[in-house]
């Protein structure tokens, strides 16, 4: 234990210094602890003490989302909870905040743990952290230069969580709701909606036919991608009957109604984005599964909205500008956001920061992603123009023209300084600007150059 200690003693020095650091200087440094103590100690993970409960959550799309809930409502019904919000979702991120979640002689000071652990830090962490819930918002294809497939992380977490972990599954999802066939499991799912087709409409759709006898799938409805109701018509292989079920939706009253166990609960509707619905279900089950009742979640929910970082949206001299984070390089991601922009009322302007072009350590240069995200959807008479910013613009342009979208239409600013020379303003149009995760700092750019526009400054 020699070695566990000093790895936990240097390490919570460690993270006090960085702290300091944070303040004076940009760099936070969030997972360094962690990988200090992993770097003495090896197994530090299966050392340090952990809360009497471990929450687990991961997918593709959607896991920081879910996590942030998780862990504010727990927080707001008088939880004691250790996370890594602040810090990252790999293996080094989850050391540095079990770190923080103990004293010098590794106590635990949390009632539970809401651990947002990425895909590929799977087999480096749950042999050693055994959640006792693990929720999965869904698997769809991801980064080329990261995750091939999605049936490659499935085997990720097949092969790496504890068998004795409750599985919080999206129902809705073929490939997820497969995950630990032997294990404890609880299915969330949402019943058609309005908008939902018939069979897949997007690019992608990774789950064609049927894992256990390989004949054409069919789908009741399809909400995006390979995520719906489905039944093999040759082995009879059907989506699982959901314990957690949004059943009707009042997008007026932003309120939805989900079954469980026959018993209809009303919660707040936090947004109606596809992904952020299904988040919030994700997020519903599990801390339904926990222990909460059904008016301690409403009531918590009634406080919370989706991260900024993620969402925001701002009313400025009577033109709506709206930031949504599409993660570029995810096309799935993309597409589900150009679908619910182009489906909302209204005339709009689009400005795409999707890039993913920073020289920094975690920039690629593969814009392959462009060619399996639905540009199409963006080929909508409501959509006035499609302002394109970012070196890589003209890559982006070509997919525009592709996916059919007139050239009128499509603006080309490499610098989002030259946005407001061809964004127009007036009350009515509305502005969307939907950026890529490291390219948040671009909404408040715009947003105070459109302040000092319409304020007669610009």
């Amino acid at each position: 234990m020699f070695k566990f200690y000093l790895a936990l003693w240097v390490a919570k020095f460690s993270s006090v210094i960085f702290k300091i650091l944070a303040k004076v200087s940009s760099r936070k440094g969030t997972n360094l602890p962690g990988q200090l103590a992993l770097n003495i100690c090896p197994d530090f993970l299966s050392k340090v003490g952990k809360p009497e409960k471990i929450i687990a959550v991961t997918g593709t799309n959607g896991k920081t989302t879910t996590a942030n809930f998780v862990s504010n409502i727990l927080e707001d019904n008088g939880k004691k909870v250790i996370n890594n919000r602040a810090g990252s979702n790999i293996a080094s991120g989850v050391a540095t905040a079990l770190l923080g979640g103990v004293g010098l002689f590794n106590k635990t000071k949390g009632d539970v743990a809401v651990l947002e652990v990425d895909e590929r830090s799977a087999p480096r962490v749950f042999p050693y952290v055994h959640p006792d819930y693990f929720v999965i918002t869904n698997l769809l294809r991801d980064t080329t230069n990261r995750e091939p497939h999605p049936h490659f992380v499935f085997d990720l977490f097949d092969k790496s969580l504890p068998d004795t972990t409750t599985m919080v599954l999206n129902g809705d999802d073929i490939l997820a709701s497969r995950l630990k066939k032997n294990n404890k499991r609880l299915y969330y799912g949402i019943d058609s909606l309005k908008g939902d087709r018939d069979s897949s409409f997007n690019i992608i759709n990774d789950m064609k036919v049927c894992p256990e006898c390989f004949a054409p799938l069919e789908y009741s409805h399809v909400r995006y991608n390979h995520i719906g109701k489905f039944r093999c018509p040759s082995c009879g292989l059907s989506s699982p009957e959901a314990d957690f079920r949004v059943t009707d939706i009042d997008y007026e009253k932003h309120t939805m109604v989900v079954k469980q166990n026959g018993t209809d609960a009303v919660y707040p509707l936090v947004s109606e984005s596809s992904f952020h619905l299904y988040d919030e279900l994700a997020a519903i089950a599990v801390l339904r599964a926990y222990g909460l009742t059904d008016k301690q979640v409403s009531g918590s929910f009634s406080k919370l909205k989706v991260l900024e970082s993620r969402y925001r949206e701002d009313i400025i001299g009577g033109v709506k500008v709206v930031a949504h984070m599409a993660k570029g390089q995810t096309a799935p991601a993309c597409s589900v956001v150009f679908d619910h922009v182009r489906s909302l009322e209204g005339k709009k302007e689009i400005v795409l920061a999707i890039e993913d072009a920073h020289k920094n350590i975690h920039s690629s240069e593969n814009m392959a992603f462009l060619y399996d995200t639905d540009f199409e959807f963006l080929n909508d008479d409501d959509i006035e123009k499609i302002i394109v910013v970012g070196v890589r613009a003209h890559d982006i342009l070509c997919r525009l023209l592709l996916a059919g979208i007139p050239a009128e239409k499509i603006k080309v600013c490499p610098s989002e300084d030259d946005i407001l020379d061809v964004i127009e303003l007036r009350e009515g149009l509305d502005v969307y600007i939907l950026y890529e995760v490291y390219q948040i700092v671009i909404y408040d750019k715009i947003k105070a150059a459109i302040k000092r526009a319409m304020e007669g400054n610009g």
